[in-house]
């Protein structure tokens, strides 16, 4: 009766890793310039942030070398809700699948956003002026009497606060029976590409009701069907030739001058499969997550689940670099299968000169390699390294041998905080890691080739 009851105890720990479905960011991508930076996340919103550009004002007045300016919040909005569809039943997830900017032809931006089966037209655009002085309407835009205005005015634009405006501009719906896992702007500017697991779609980007069907797998028995399309590209100077790549971990090279449905590729590039590594989970692991084409247009860069590699348009036979990105997980697959991270599918990305790339891992890693060298270092993203000016810290997983002071063991390794999406500023050393619910955004300042792997 006379006993103080104990306060409840708050785990703050709990709370501060605690993380929505909804939250968990599925895509990032810079704009052309680098000074928009947009992410989608699995609740169907689109985070647009903004470079600020004060801190590179004042060093060039100060002649102090200072940060480039830091990416702040631009613009949220609701891309995508959740849909059903009442002929299959089956529920259309509102997660963004992926987000591609378009160039830029005036002030305002245009994006295009996309979940399993829409893809949506968005234009972005700034308003510091407002217009007073109607003759037909009051200041609270209601229709005047037209008998009580005796004299005219010109209507005048004063200034008021800064508004962002994001609208849709075009829907793009009911062209894929399948999951849309890709959509690529080709390099003029009118057409963009969309594919999901068995075809690939061509749409005008002032289209809406009508796509042209480039690629279709489909086989006329799908008891037959022996693959499934991963991800596809537009060649960033031909708008002619795209690339595909499928769950056998081939690509192929197709040019639509040479025929309208391009089911004939004009170019496959496969590597022939080591006998002595075929194993039950050889066809799961050496499946392409994502491809992507150099800046000059002359490599091909893809991931499957233990490396990446790079491939030369002119040779067909197999890779011209490999990179291990955590082949100590071979000896985990089985386990890997069991909780089906054996199908997580990694990003890979370029730097602007096409002589790094870049691609995730578990445990919060991501994985940066050197082409001229071919050395690569590990770094870590995580909350300590967000704070100003922190280093990242390069880490080593320990496989065996003499251990360091900082290794991680295998064992040891968080399968749960793991580094699929990321991208590349287009002309700077500059990185965005989406980890979970949390973006970090770096700039290099060491050149991959100095660090130890």
């Amino acid at each position: 009766m006379g006993e103080v009851a104990e306060s409840p105890k708050i785990n703050h720990t709990f709370l501060r890793d605690y993380v929505t479905e909804a939250d968990v960011i599925s895509t990032v991508e810079f704009n052309q310039t680098g000074d928009l930076l947009a992410t989608g996340d699995k609740g169907g919103r689109v985070v647009i942030f903004q470079r600020e550009s004060e801190s590179k004002g004042e060093s060039e007045e100060t002649g102090e070398t200072v940060d480039s300016g830091e990416y702040n919040v631009y613009s949220t909005f609701q891309s995508h809700e959740p849909d059903f569809d009442y002929l299959k039943s089956l529920e259309i997830e509102e997660k963004i699948n992926k987000i591609r900017w378009l160039p830029q032809q005036n002030a305002a931006h245009f994006l295009l956003s996309t979940n399993d089966k829409t893809i949506k037209l968005w234009k972005v655009s700034e308003r510091d002026k407002r217009p007073e002085g109607y003759n037909l309407k009051d200041e609270e835009g209601r229709l005047k009497d037209i008998s009580t205005i005796t004299s005219l005015q010109v209507p005048v634009l004063k200034p008021t606060d800064l508004m962002v405006e994001v609208r849709p501009r075009r829907v793009f719906s009911n062209g894929h029976t399948y999951h849309v896992n890709s959509i690529s702007v080709n390099s003029d500017g009118e057409t963009y590409l969309s594919a999901d697991d068995l075809r690939i779609n061509m749409w005008h980007l002032g289209i809406t009701d009508r796509s042209f069907n480039i690629v279709d797998i489909k086989p006329t028995n799908m008891e037959d069907l022996t693959e499934v399309i991963t991800a596809a590209e537009f060649h960033p100077q031909h708008c002619h030739l795209f690339v595909y790549s499928s769950s056998k971990g081939t690509l192929r090279l197709c040019d639509m001058r040479a025929s309208a449905l391009c089911d004939k590729h004009t170019k496959l590039f496969e590597e022939p499969e080591d006998p002595g590594n075929r194993s039950f989970f050889s066809e799961i692991i050496s499946s392409v997550s994502d491809v992507k084409f150099s800046h000059n247009g002359r490599y091909l860069l893809t991931r499957d689940y233990l490396t990446a590699k790079v491939w030369d348009l002119n040779m067909e036979k197999g890779p011209v670099e490999t990179y291990q990105v955590h082949e100590y997980l071979r000896s985990k697959l089985c386990s890997l299968y069991e909780n089906d991270c054996i199908f997580d599918k990694f990003e890979c990305v370029w730097n602007s000169s096409d002589s790094v790339i870049m691609t995730g891992a578990y445990n919060s890693f991501f994985r940066m390699f050197d082409r001229e060298t071919g050395r690569g270092v590990t770094l870590e993203a995580w909350r300590e390294s967000s704070k100003p000016r922190a280093v990242l810290r390069t880490r080593r997983v320990y496989t065996g041998g003499k251990r360091r002071r900082g290794d991680v063991g295998v064992d040891s390794l968080d399968f749960t905080k793991k580094i699929l999406h990321m991208a590349w500023h287009p002309s700077e050393n500059i990185i965005a890691i989406a980890a979970t619910n949390n973006l970090y955004i770096f700039q290099d300042r060491v050149n991959p080739d100095t660090q130890t792997q």
